[in-house]
């Protein structure tokens, strides 16, 4: 993104009610332009509902939307300068790959030449040039998925929303289109705004992610603070794994709180605004900043007894069981290293921790 950031969307407590259900309870955030943005949350979020908005496909009940500074909730959907790449890619199978890509243009009024020119250029672009003389049904799900991303982008629209597009490609090429579909958002400067319920798949692909929950906006930032700060116990529990354990905070002094785990445990870590001594809220550690081992560090260290090992591929999950009712999770990477800090069931080990790992959260 550049220094001097545009806001592309703008949405302002943007409300949407069926009736008597709120579907969306005012949301508000804006969009930078060139940006890759993701609205990540389980079904029924209203992340759906807020891209269609967005697109002119649903009404906004109260508040405004704005394109580069111009207010759109009223204009129709062909008058906005966004395109959609929805999950069904719904290509014409009666068309060639080339015609498929360049059938927007001409309903935009592009001569049938001028069409073509374009749909070869956005073609080359997402390395399809070879496959333009193709049908769908001749195509795989990766390169129909390309063929609509095309499609979507040969208008050059200002801002391209995709809603779940990768859903229904496996696993491996889900996760190389990933990869691709940044790239194509780099090249292309558009402002790009990605539904998923998939965390794995906003971080790796998002510059800022909102997370939703009941229609609300629960967080909203850089991939990484999302991950690593989380803002409360949804947010904690939905991206990725983490230990949430029920805490009482002690005492706070100095910008640090001490907590109670029950059992007997404590740990200490940084205050948080609106969180006072004698506050009962929840407290957030990553499997990821634990390590095990047979001695405490000078860190802070939990003891217990290793209750099982789960190989998971890339790494190996081992639970912990602390006296008391306590149970931990602690990941550990499977390389020669990282065997070094796996012990057998019935163990007694030291869980030990990188500093700042114990996270408090705003219920």
């Amino acid at each position: 993104m550049s220094d001097t950031v545009t806001d592309a969307v703008d949405i302002r407590d943007a409300v949407k009610r069926y009736g008597d259900f709120t579907a969306l309870k005012s949301i508000t955030l804006s969009i930078a332009d060139n940006e890759f943005f993701t609205l990540l949350g389980p079904s029924g979020c209203g992340k759906t509902t807020l891209l269609r908005m967005i697109a002119g496909f649903e009404d906004v009940t109260e508040g405004a939307i704005f394109l580069f500074g111009e207010e759109i909730e009223t204009l129709p959907p062909n008058k906005r300068p966004i395109n959609t790449v929805f999950q069904n890619y719904a290509l014409f199978p009666h068309m060639t790959v080339l015609e498929n890509v360049g059938f927007g243009l001409e309903m935009q009024g592009k001569s049938k030449s001028e069409a073509r020119a374009r749909a070869g250029e956005v073609l080359e672009l997402v390395q399809l040039s070879q496959f333009a003389a193709r049908k769908p049904s001749q195509l795989s799900g990766g390169q129909q998925q390309r063929v609509a991303l095309a499609r979507a982008l040969a208008p050059q629209p200002k801002v391209l929303l995709l809603d779940e597009p990768l859903s229904a490609l496996d696993l491996k090429l889900r996760k190389a289109m990933q990869i691709e579909l940044k790239h194509l958002q780099r090249e292309t400067g558009i402002t790009f705004i990605f539904v998923t319920h998939d965390q794995e798949e906003a971080l790796t692909m998002s510059d800022r992610i909102a997370v939703m929950s009941n229609g609300e906006l629960q967080q909203l930032g850089l991939a990484r603070d999302i991950y690593e700060r989380p803002r409360n116990m949804f947010v904690a529990d939905f991206i990725g794994e983490t230990n949430l354990l029920e805490v009482s905070v002690d005492t706070v002094e100095a910008g640090r709180a001490t907590c109670h785990l029950g059992g007997g445990h404590a740990l200490s870590c940084d205050a948080v605004d609106g969180i006072g001594a004698g506050a009962k809220v929840h407290m957030s550690i990553r499997p990821e900043r634990l390590f095990l081992s047979d001695t405490a560090t000078d860190g802070q260290s939990l003891k217990g007894t290793v209750r099982e090992n789960i190989f998971i591929g890339t790494d190996i999950s081992t639970v912990v069981d602390l006296e008391g009712g306590l149970r931990f999770t602690v990941r550990t990477s499977n390389s020669e290293r990282g065997q070094r800090g796996i012990f057998e069931p019935g163990h007694d080990v030291f869980i030990n921790m990188e500093q700042g790992a114990p996270r408090l959260l705003v219920d």
